[in-house]
């Protein structure tokens, strides 16, 4: 997909007007049956199962290729299984059942415009007014620590602010579910865990519901309240593990026997899933 479409798919994701009632009795997501088969006949997904909660923050953890991308974009109602279903707080409409946000591999900013514009997008697109609009610009950048660069351009920040200017689209129109397709795999390991910690502050301030793709089993322990491990390709749920940990994460946590119990239990079942491959 090129870089223009994922701008604009990051954006039109989340233009969603329906907000959901909070006392729905069914999940958030619900996926049962799926399947997808490519044209070229490659097998992503194979007899896929998952359900995953309001208020849940998940981690798709697994080996390259088994399907975790694909998944979140059937979250995102950008791609179609080819059997099985998909549904969204017992509906399968997505634009009526639930405000989504998708943050992309890569910040996907426009160049030529500056942050705040580029946070304003979605909000252009669903022709809300500059003056009605700028509140919500300025909150989202403050909440992700960008409250002072709205007039900074994407090739005057680096990689980790243009990631958290991205973030900052996503949540400016305060959404319910934000999808994440391995936003800081790019970025330092200092960085990366940075962001996470923001994620987990955002998740719990917010009452978001947060689906996370990543190859990090440290990362997935960090953010998660359950990890979904799927196995090589046809991806298909491997296991379905409950993460131990408080609700407030911080470096103590990332260096706790419990933390370091659980990326070892995960590193032996991905092993597995991914049939001897090591992933970090």
């Amino acid at each position: 997909m090129q870089e223009g479409n994922l701008i604009m798919n990051s954006a039109v994701s989340i233009l969603t007007e329906t907000e959901v009632h909070p006392n729905s009795v069914s999940p958030m997501l619900m996926v049962r049956g799926v399947e997808k088969i490519y044209p070229n006949g490659t097998h992503a997904l194979q007899r896929f199962d998952l359900d995953i909660q309001r208020g849940e923050i998940i981690s798709l953890l697994g080996p390259s290729g088994c399907g975790k991308s694909t998944l979140l974009k059937m979250f995102a109602d950008l791609e179609q299984p080819s059997a099985g279903q998909v549904r969204w707080n017992g509906k399968t409409d997505m634009q009526s059942q639930c405000k989504m946000a998708m943050v992309f591999q890569e910040a996907t900013l426009m160049p030529w415009a500056n942050i705040q514009d580029n946070v304003r997008l979605p909000l252009d697109l669903r022709h809300v007014a500059k003056s009605a609009s700028n509140e919500k610009v300025a909150e989202a950048l403050t909440s992700v620590g960008l409250g002072k660069f709205g007039a900074s351009f994407p090739k005057e920040l680096s990689g980790g602010m243009q990631m958290r200017a991205s973030l900052a689209r996503a949540l400016v129109t305060e959404p319910d579910l934000l999808l994440m397709d391995e936003p800081f795999g790019a970025l330092d390991e200092f960085t990366r865990h940075r962001l996470d910690s923001d994620i987990r502050t955002l998740w719990s301030e917010r009452d978001l519901t947060v689906v996370f793709v990543t190859h990090s089993i440290y990362e997935a322990v960090f953010l998660s309240s359950r990890v979904i491990v799927m196995g090589a390709r046809p991806g298909r749920v491997v296991a379905d593990i409950s993460i131990e940990g408080p609700e407030y994460r911080d470096e103590h946590f990332r260096t706790s026997d419990i933390f370091m119990k659980q990326c070892a239990h995960l590193s032996e079942i991905l092993e597995q899933a991914s049939g001897g491959e090591h992933h970090g």
